[in-house]
């Protein structure tokens, strides 16, 4: 079977292994479609394990069922999460199921830029999910990164009446964005160095949007009746981010960070300031079962508008394009690779 090998952003190589073989309790997954997520294109995170096959937004047809499989049958439309809890732990226990250890080492084989990928007992047991007839494979790829805002803003409790500003305005941004919006956020803001990003960001219903190179927090005050973010949402990875958000948040309000610099980047807080006003510092990571449950949720409702956030679909052929597509961070939003073009 065909397969994009990984070897950097720059290197994503056609190339072939052979289909797997599954065993007595796993699936063979025919892969349909796979989004290239912005945690694929980070070099320090992916570049030690290469070469190797990435890809976790799979969705895709079941072609073959092990034998004590009883759950699933050949021909069904899935989505897949690569990542399971155990569900057991104390971190699962405690409601941190992201921090379990088995969430951490479960996958599925090879990635989902591939033809086909086999799952294993565990994601049969705990990470497939039905894709209702009015969700396309494309449309099924956002469960993952959906189900991952759901978790942010579950953790950080945005609620009706908030003011919430987003940094950084790519695929998760937008999805942030639009999930605020339908929390109830009074006010959603969001910010970016790209024009380009700035307009869908608006498209995609931010009710205001402010260039990253602007005073932001000036600007929210002007934007904001004089009060700064109940929310502060961080989706890019870049320093400069980082050290704005802590500058935007409000009294009693909460700062998010959702994507994180480099490991090496350490970041000054005030906390003498945050301590006398209550702020509140907290990140999130990946997504739960119920997270992805609730994600499936809204978008088989069509409760988020995902379908015209993509804007390039690609062979495993062209997926060197595609890294390179999302790592320019330009004239793209969500790159989706089709394995069987």
């Amino acid at each position: 079977m065909k397969v994009a090998m990984y070897y950097n952003n720059n290197d994503v190589r056609l190339e072939e292994l052979p289909k797997p073989k599954i065993g007595p309790e796993e699936i063979l997954v025919k892969v349909m479609a796979c989004g290239i997520c912005g945690s694929d294109v980070l070099e320090w995170y992916r570049i030690k394990r290469a070469p190797l096959v990435l890809g976790h937004e799979a969705t895709g047809e079941i072609v073959e069922v092990g034998e004590k499989v009883r759950k699933y049958k050949a021909g069904q439309r899935v989505f897949v999460s690569h990542h399971v809890p155990c569900g057991k732990c104390r971190y699962c226990l405690r409601g941190h199921e992201t921090a379990c250890e088995t969430l951490h080492t479960t996958n599925y084989y090879p990635g989902g830029f591939s033809q086909y990928i086999k799952v294993p007992k565990i994601n049969v047991e705990k990470g497939v999910y039905p894709l209702p007839n009015s969700l396309s494979f494309e449309e099924g790829t956002f469960i993952e990164p959906l189900g991952c805002v759901v978790r942010g803003q579950r953790l950080a409790n945005v609620q009706k009446g908030d003011t919430v500003i987003v940094l950084g305005s790519g695929v998760s941004g937008i999805l942030h964005i639009q999930l605020a919006k339908f929390l109830g956020a009074e006010k959603v803001i969001a910010t970016d160095i790209n024009d380009y990003r700035l307009r869908a960001a608006k498209r995609f219903g931010a009710d205001e949007v402010i260039h990253a190179k602007e005073k932001v927090p000036e600007k929210i005050l002007q934007l904001n009746g004089g009060k700064l973010a109940d929310k502060v949402i961080v989706c890019t990875g870049a320093e400069s981010a980082s050290k704005q958000a802590l500058q935007c948040v409000d009294r009693g309000g909460t700062i998010l960070f959702f994507a994180v610099p480099e490991p090496w980047v350490n970041i000054q807080v005030p906390i003498t300031k945050f301590w006398r006003n209550e702020v509140t510092i907290m990140t999130s990571y990946g997504a739960a079962p119920r997270d992805l449950e609730e994600s499936l949720k809204l978008l088989s409702k069509h409760k988020i508008n995902v379908r015209d956030m993509i804007t390039h679909r690609l062979s495993l052929k062209e997926a060197n394009l595609g890294f390179k597509l999302v790592t320019a961070a330009n004239q793209s939003l969500k790159v989706i690779i089709e394995p069987q073009k």
